[in-house]
């Protein structure tokens, strides 16, 4: 029997943790090391500020660093704009930052830590988690209608840049979360993921202890990531559970946060549903959990790792936290307003200077290749992060937006266990045209590594002229064999959810019989990678 197993569909079509570690991104723009902030006499004036594009962070791990770090570099102001191909990943990213945020008055460090860490990467959360989930959901549902009260309360968001209909699906999705009335069978995770888990391994279900060793032991293990441990990740495979904080018993409530909407052909019709489409294969470990500043957590004994993944993760998000809580929270009323989130037009107040100052701006769907036809965009960011599953968006247009002597930084797809190292090195290959044809080239002096790849905008590229190669088509991946699926969004992710659309899937329940994907929505690795013709957004009649 053919399984999906080894074809990348373990990563799914929604990315909701990322598959790199966590960077500070002012390591890649500032040259040296960092200084002493405290021996520069910085002055309002003075004080740089930083614009950066990312696509596809998914889970703010980058943006979370930079701040925490921020204390080791000169004094900056931040501009994130963040770029996402689906609203959930957006409603997280909220969700992820008001929780990182949060008054130490009113959640602890250990407790914000341990929530984080549940909501993040678990399928099933404690009761305490899902009440403050639902609360939290709630109070974000109003204040997104509500721009003068958003920018109030939550200074460092920006969402004016965002369409209303975006909005009004984005407020849709919170009220979901805060749904707690209608029970697990709205989103009933457990049958969802074992849903998942049958269609991936087919035959090899029955032995998927075994499977998953091989892949912990072979592939992850081999490709750095030798802390994570074979009985939690056993017990992610299994349940969906990546940190056991508590009693196991104490994880049976469903995470609302991990769900996200599809058009699934049932029984010959395209239905809307809601389901788990993310990760199954590689995990929530690679993010904060297999690098650490104190090097004492990566010792081995006997060469065994002493700290697990699950362990070095709760240090490294605790430190992070206390290290951001340290930065001071944004005042009130000094957040950018809508006008800023559209262009940053003249007029507009700036935050106040400080360690504090910065914003995240999030961008319309699917606006990857229209950014350059606006003059504020253009030549605008300092360094643009291009995750690994949205490296079919590098295109010229894209890097008319970067300044000259821009920074870029690809994420690599090392941590796809499904790959093999001939398609790893495939992938690579075709990272380096995509950039080199954007107007990038090599970041001289870059250090090694099988994670990131590193470029910088040449001087004496031009904004917007399209290499010939690209334009003809001439450029084709490596043999990359069989194309995994997480490299893809879904093409209904690449199209705003429309209102009829938000409805049904606020008001369906799961149909009781498998739901088979339509075969057009398996986009290979190809397609994903080749050359852009037109526009990026297919049309409806694709997804039939």
């Amino acid at each position: 029997m053919t399984t999906p197993a080894g074809s990348g569909a373990g990563f799914g079509s929604v990315s909701w943790w990322g598959l790199s570690p966590a960077l500070d991104l002012q390591a890649d723009i500032l040259p040296g090391p960092p200084v002493d902030p405290d021996s520069e006499a910085n002055t309002e004036h003075e004080i740089p500020e930083l614009d950066v594009l990312l696509l596809g962070s998914v889970d703010g791990r980058h943006l979370l660093r930079t701040l925490a770090r921020a204390a080791l570099w000169p004094r900056r102001r931040f501009r994130f704009y963040v770029l996402e191909n689906n609203l959930e990943a957006v409603a997280r990213h909220m969700l992820i930052f008001s929780l990182a945020l949060e008054d130490p008055e009113k959640m602890g460090l250990q407790e914000r830590s341990e929530t984080f860490l549940e909501v993040w990467g678990n399928a099933l959360l404690r009761p305490a988690v899902a009440t403050f989930v639902c609360a939290q959901a709630d109070r974000l549902a109003h204040l997104v209608p509500e721009p003068d009260r958003l920018a109030e309360q939550l200074p460092w968001l920006s969402l004016g840049a965002l369409k209303f209909r975006e909005r009004d699906a984005l407020e849709a999705i919170f009220r979901f979360w805060a749904g707690g009335e209608k029970g697990p069978e709205a989103f009933p995770m457990s049958r969802l993921w074992d849903s998942r888990l049958r269609h991936y391994l087919g035959s090899r279900y029955d032995a998927r202890r075994g499977v998953s060793d091989w892949d912990l032991h072979m592939k992850l293990h081999d490709r750095g990531a030798r802390v994570i441990h074979t009985r939690e990740f056993r017990r992610w495979r299994d349940t969906g559970v990546a940190f056991e904080l508590r009693d196991s018993s104490a994880y049976h409530v469903p995470n609302r946060t991990l769900a996200s909407g599809r058009l699934l052909s049932h029984r010959g019709e395209r239905v809307a549903a809601r389901g788990y489409w993310g990760d199954i294969a590689t995990g929530p470990f690679v993010a904060f959990g297999i690098e650490a500043d104190d090097e004492s957590l990566l010792r081995t004994s006997n060469g065994q790792p002493v700290k697990s993944a699950g362990e070095i993760t709760q240090h490294n998000v605790t430190e992070l936290f206390r290290e951001v809580a340290a930065r001071g929270r944004p005042r009130a009323g000094q957040g950018a307003p809508e006008e800023e989130a559209r262009c940053d037009g003249g007029g507009t107040r700036e935050p106040a200077p400080g360690p504090e100052s910065f914003t995240v701006h999030f961008l319309p769907l699917g606006s990857a290749q229209t950014l350059h036809h606006k003059s504020c965009y253009k030549g605008r960011f300092q360094l643009l992060y291009v995750s690994c599953g949205m490296v079919h968006l590098l295109s010229p247009e894209l890097g008319a937006c970067v300044a000259p002597r821009g920074h870029l930084i690809v994420e690599l797809a090392r941590y796809l266990v499904d790959l093999r190292q001939e398609q790893l090195r495939g992938f690579s290959t075709r990272v380096e045209e995509l950039a080199q044809a954007a107007g990038f080239a090599p970041q001289p002096g870059a250090r090694s590594s099988e994670t990131f790849a590193r470029f910088y905008k040449s001087e004496d590229s031009v904004p917007g002229c399209i290499d010939p190669a690209v334009e003809s088509g001439t450029l084709t991946p490596k043999a990359l064999g069989p194309p995994p699926e997480a490299l893809a969004p879904p093409l209904q992710t690449m199209i705003p959810p429309s209102e009829d659309l938000t409805q049904a899937l606020e008001g369906q329940t799961p149909p009781s019989e498998p739901l088979k994907l339509p075969s057009e929505s398996q986009v290979s690795l190809s397609q994903v990678l080749a050359p852009p013709t037109g526009r990026q957004t297919p049309k409806p009649e694709s997804l039939i």
